[in-house]
């Protein structure tokens, strides 16, 4: 999937993407569960099906490729909305002030 044909972008830049970007989702995803009250115990609950870099790439592949949610979906083995769940939390951040990317 990361290869430079499906994604347009060489494995070095999809790494600087990764260091760039991972700890700005991770500081959002914290700071969105911190907002809430929570219902449940620490751990309990949906894990999430999709790690940080399956979500960026599955955003990369839609963003560059025009691929729809679906054959995403079935890429990743995991159902549509959570792809489509996936590309709402990274596209938000790969357009924030953070380094200019060469994808954009």
């Amino acid at each position: 999937m990361s290869e430079r044909r499906t994604t347009g972008l060489s494995a070095t830049v999809i790494a600087d993407l990764v260091a760039e970007l991972g700890p700005v989702w991770q500081a959002r995803r914290d700071a969105e569960l911190a907002d809430r009250p929570r219902r449940r115990a620490v751990g309990a609950g949906a894990k999430c099906k999709l790690v940080f870099v399956d979500r960026l790439l599955a955003t990369l592949v839609h963003l560059r490729r025009g691929v729809t949610h679906d054959v995403l979906a079935c890429w990743f083995g995991v159902d549509r909305s959570t792809i489509t769940r996936a590309i709402g939390e990274i596209t938000p951040i790969t357009h924030q002030d953070v380094r200019p990317c060469p994808m954009w």
